[in-house]
């Protein structure tokens, strides 16, 4: 990877729920396209957009975007949507939150669903895809060296849990870790490889204290053991930078925007 684009919404004021875009050459110093302001809008239903995600399809190279609408309140809930291409289904799952009574149950909770698409226009039936004892929302998946990482939050307390699995739907074993145990009221978790391609950079929203994005780094997902940067160490831009998604580039498609940025 040549270089990223973090795509994210930046809060409920106005103009806060749209789509906005930062760039990075090094995944921890960001710089914010269009002077700031939204790239673009939601003219659709309540005209509001959050938790946006950017992917990638890896057969034909074409680009989409996915995100939730939190503006409409009666319908229930569908939050935090994601994707990523299962090689076996050679589709991708698409997963997000969503907050349900099933059958004996006395109140409701959220369970993470999930559908499969190869385009984005239709899907597979949906199913369940993880629950826990209690609600759990916001997940992202990364692979490294064959293994799919989960990392989740779990609502109750607001931290996140780390699980591992050899296959997307195969069981996720818990693995130990401590920085994510120890932080609470974190929220929107993603993951990338940093360009030198040995590090793992997980970003974190600390949506309970109104901080933004926090940066913590591996070498190893499989170890659990996380550092968390200094905060000279890296720069997430003008925008305070709320749940969205960080998308890989290779330099030809950084270069193409930031062409764009300077055409207009």
């Amino acid at each position: 990877m040549a270089g990223y684009l973090f795509v994210h919404f930046t809060g409920e004021q106005k103009d806060g729920e749209q789509i906005y875009f930062s760039v990075s050459r090094d995944g921890l110093h960001w710089t914010d396209l269009n002077d700031g302001k939204p790239v673009l809008y939601s003219h659709i239903g309540e005209c509001g957009v959050r938790d946006p995600f950017p992917v990638k399809n890896p057969l034909n190279g074409r680009y989409y975007l996915i995100a939730t609408d939190l503006r409409i309140r009666e319908a229930g809930c569908v939050w935090a949507p994601e994707a990523v291409f299962d090689e076996e289904e050679q589709a991708f799952l698409v997963f997000f939150a969503s907050k349900v009574k099933c059958d004996g149950e006395e109140t409701a909770k959220h369970r993470i669903y999930a559908a499969y698409t190869k385009d984005f226009v239709t899907f597979s039936d949906t199913f369940l895809y993880m629950e826990r004892e209690r609600d759990v929302i916001d997940t992202t998946i990364l692979r490294s060296n064959g293994k799919y990482y989960r990392i989740s939050k779990d609502e109750t307390d607001s931290r996140l849990i780390l699980e591992e699995s050899d296959s997307l739907r195969g069981d996720f074993k818990r693995i130990s870790c401590p920085v994510f145990e120890k932080l609470k009221g974190m929220e929107g978790p993603e993951g990338y490889l940093l360009p030198e391609g040995r590090s793992w950079c997980v970003i974190a929203d600390q949506f309970a204290e109104g901080k933004g994005y926090l940066p913590m780094i591996t070498e190893d997902l499989s170890s659990g053991d996380f550092t968390i940067l200094e905060k000279e160490k890296y720069d997430l831009g003008r925008t305070k930078k709320r749940h969205g998604g960080v998308l890989e580039l290779s330099d030809a498609e950084y270069e193409r925007l930031i062409k764009a940025e300077m055409e207009g």
